[in-house]
């Protein structure tokens, strides 16, 4: 399979298969002397992993993370570091039996004819959102260099689920996220979306949302146009999450609409600074940072494992059947997705923030 690597100075390989042995991922281009723990890891992999509360799979894997390389005496070394994690509570036995009927919404089909039947369709192989995890590795090791060198940081948080919207999103909301089970800032919304996704549960079916992220602490000029703007690697890598079907940035799709006396930020001084009275651009111009906070949103679609009976094609026989998706699925992937997507964006920041020069190859002792 081709397409593994992401990044072109902080880059990453991915591997494994959802119920293969392990998942994980090699990043090449980490500075050397970043203090660096399996903690520093765990953290992040802690809110993604599953089984976590009624509204995600129910799949228990304890996702501990193991750094095999490139980190010696608690500091990265400059060489490539290797995180993985075990699979232990994976179950293939429901996959033998459907591997030739493709599920609606799944890249079973397309991914057979791709690979001539040799790809590991169990649990969706490398289609799975299994493989996020390996994501959330490179992302938190990411997330910890560009706040260790650039007072840089990546937040992440629900703003929809099945078209229930975040009316009060605040400093404190977006801090105590955590404290409900869609992530969402919301509290009055997140209780509302809970809700929403166990009745979904409770009829077999799904749901999908939005996730908003916000970059802070940006220097001016990030981003490589034209076809490495910051806007285009960001898309590329978080179109690279499962279930992922849009993104916008700034005003977005609703900035579609203004006149561009609506739209336009305009600049001026605060605190001897060059800032802009509003943001609509999402602290993107051009392709490269403003140094305002990056701000977007990215949609996901509803879960594609449901427990309801559909229609699908027996491709040996190419007769119609009916078909029952098996095995432990979420009934919406939003609520484990805020960690992924700060995580990705925070890959691609570090990327940038390398090929401009803003990071050196060995950090200063502290």
């Amino acid at each position: 399979m081709g397409g593994n690597i992401i990044g072109e100075r902080f880059s990453a390989l991915s591997f494994g298969e959802s119920h293969g042995r392990c998942v994980g991922i090699v990043v090449d281009g980490c500075p050397a002397g970043l203090p660096l723990s399996e903690s520093d890891i765990q953290g992040q992999l802690d809110k993604r992993k599953p089984g976590q509360s009624a509204v995600t799979t129910q799949r228990k894997e304890e996702d501990k993370v193991e750094i095999l390389s490139g980190v010696f005496n608690g500091l990265t070394t400059g060489a490539p570091i290797c995180m993985l994690i075990w699979n232990k509570d994976q179950d293939s036995r429901s996959y033998e039996a459907i591997k030739h009927i493709p599920r609606p919404g799944h890249a079973d089909y397309p991914a057979l004819v791709k690979y001539g039947g040799f790809a590991d369709y169990r649990g969706s192989g490398r289609f799975s959102g299994r493989l996020t995890a390996t994501l959330v590795m490179a992302g938190a090791l990411a997330q910890k260099l560009l706040a260790h060198t650039l007072g840089i940081n990546t937040t992440a948080y629900t703003v929809e689920i099945g078209g229930i919207k975040a009316q009060q999103i605040t400093e404190e909301g977006i801090a105590n996220r955590y404290g409900n089970d869609v992530r969402c800032p919301d509290a009055e919304a997140a209780e509302k979306m809970r809700d929403a996704i166990l009745q979904a549960r409770k009829d077999g079916d799904s749901l999908g949302g939005i996730v908003e992220c916000v970059a802070t602490g940006l220097p001016v000029g990030l981003g490589e146009p034209i076809f490495a703007s910051l806007e285009s690697d960001l898309s590329k890598a978080l179109f690279s999450i499962p279930a992922v079907k849009g993104i916008e940035f700034g005003s977005g799709f609703e900035g579609s609409k203004r006149r561009g006396s609506e739209n336009n930020d305009v600049y001026y001084i605060e605190d001897n600074k060059i800032v802009t009275k509003t943001n609509n651009s999402g602290g993107i111009l051009g392709g490269l940072s403003t140094g305002m906070p990056i701000k977007l949103r990215v949609a996901f679609k509803p879960a594609a494992s449901i427990a309801k009976t559909q229609e699908t094609l027996d491709i040996t026989t190419h007769e119609l059947t009916d078909l029952v998706v098996p095995g432990r699925h979420d009934p919406c992937v939003v609520p484990r997705a805020p960690p992924i997507v700060e995580c990705v964006v925070a890959m691609v920041l570090a990327d940038h923030a390398l090929r401009y020069g803003l990071i050196p190859p060995v950090l200063k002792r502290q």
